[in-house]
C-alpha cells in the first residue's frame, strides 16, 4: 500500500511547536522580506509567509520595490537590515528583476541572518559537511519528511532532477551528508529514464508537468515532488501522480507535500536564528 506523505499535517506539527515555544518564552523574532518587481506568484508567497509568522508570533517587514529598482538600493537596504539588531532574519524574494545580479544581492546578507543558506557562506559550510547558520528550507523540509516517516537514506540510490543553488544542489549535498549515493540530473542529462528507473527515491524539483511518468520509476520507489506547475485546474506537480503513485512505497502530493514543508523550514529557521543572535538555551 502506498503512503502519501503529508508535509501539511507535519509542517502544522513543527509550526505549532514554534508557536509554543515562542509563547512560553515570550520572546519575538522579526524576519524581514525584500520583494523586487510584480510577479504575482512573489507576492502570493510573501503574502502566505506574512501570514504564517503572524499566526507563530513571529514579526515580520516587507520591502517593496519595483521592478526597475536599481540594485544600489536593494543593497543599501540589505546593510540597513544587516545593522539592525531587532532584524533576525532577512530573505530576498526570488525571481529579483533581470537587470539585478542576484549572487551580489543574496551575497550582501550577514550569514547570521541568512535564514534561505543562501550566501557562499552557509552554502559552503553545508557542501563541507558542517552546520551552517540555515539550511535552504526546500531541502530541510523533504530532509524532515524523510525522518518523520522512518526513511533510511544510507546506501540508497537518489536521483534528484534540478540542480539550482535553491533545491538540487543542496538537498544533493543533504543526502550525500546521509551516505546516500546521489545522481544530480539537469536539463543536459540524456536518458533520464535510464537513471531513474533504478533510482531507490527520485525527489523532481523541475517545474515540467508529467517529467516523472510510471514507466520511469521501478516498484516501491520512493517519490518526492518539488515540481509546483499551474494551470487552469490549480496546481500540479512534475510527476504523473495518478499513475506513479500505483508503484510507489512513498510519494508527496501537490500540493499538500513539500510546499507546506518549505514555509516551516522558514519559520523553524528564522526562531533559531534569533536563538543564535541572543544567545538563547532555550531548554
Amino acid at each position: 500500500m502506498t503512503i502519501i506523505m503529508d508535509g501539511k499535517k507535519l509542517a502544522e506539527k513543527v509550526t505549532g511547536n514554534i508557536k509554543s515555544e515562542i509563547k512560553k518564552y515570550n520572546i519575538r523574532p522579526k524576519l524581514a522580506v525584500i520583494m523586487a518587481g510584480d510577479n504575482p506568484s512573489s507576492k502570493i508567497y510573501v503574502q502566505n509567509k506574512q501570514k504564517k509568522a503572524l499566526e507563530l508570533g513571529i514579526d515580520s517587514v516587507v520591502l517593496t520595490f519595483p521592478q526597475d529598482v536599481y540594485e544600489d538600493n536593494l543593497l543599501e537596504n540589505i546593510y540597513i537590515l544587516n545593522e539592525d539588531v531587532n532584524i533576525n532574519a532577512i530573505l530576498v524574494q526570488l525571481p529579483l528583476p533581470e537587470h539585478i545580479n542576484t549572487k551580489r544581492i543574496l551575497e550582501a546578507i550577514e550569514p547570521i541572518k541568512d535564514v534561505d543558506g543562501f550566501t557562499s557562506y552557509n552554502f559552503g559550510l553545508l557542501a563541507l559537511g558542517y552546520n551552517p547558520y540555515c539550511i535552504p528550507c526546500t531541502p530541510k523540509g523533504i530532509l524532515r519528511l524523510f525522518d518523520e516517516y522512518n526513511i533510511e537514506l544510507e546506501g540508497k540510490n537518489v536521483l534528484v532532477a534540478g540542480r539550482s543553488n535553491i533545491v538540487g544542489k543542496p538537498m544533493m549535498m543533504l543526502l550525500q551528508n546521509r551516505n546516500a549515493t546521489v545522481t544530480l540530473a539537469h536539463s543536459k542529462t540524456k536518458n533520464l529514464k535510464d537513471i531513474s528507473i533504478n533510482s531507490d527515491i527520485i525527489i523532481s524539483a523541475v517545474g515540467k508537468e508529467n517529467l516523472i511518468t510510471e514507466d520511469m520509476v521501478k516498484q516501491n520507489s520512493i517519490i518526492i515532488d518539488v515540481g509546483i506547475n499551474r494551470d487552469i485546474n490549480g496546481l500540479k506537480g512534475d510527476v504523473d501522480f495518478k499513475n506513479v503513485i500505483n508503484k510507489a512505497s512513498y510519494i508527496t502530493p501537490v500540493p499538500g507535500g513539500v510546499g507546506p514543508m518549505t514555509i516551516a523550514m522558514l519559520m523553524e529557521n528564522t526562531f533559531e536564528l534569533y536563538k543564535i543572535q541572543k544567545n538563547y538555551q532555550l531548554l
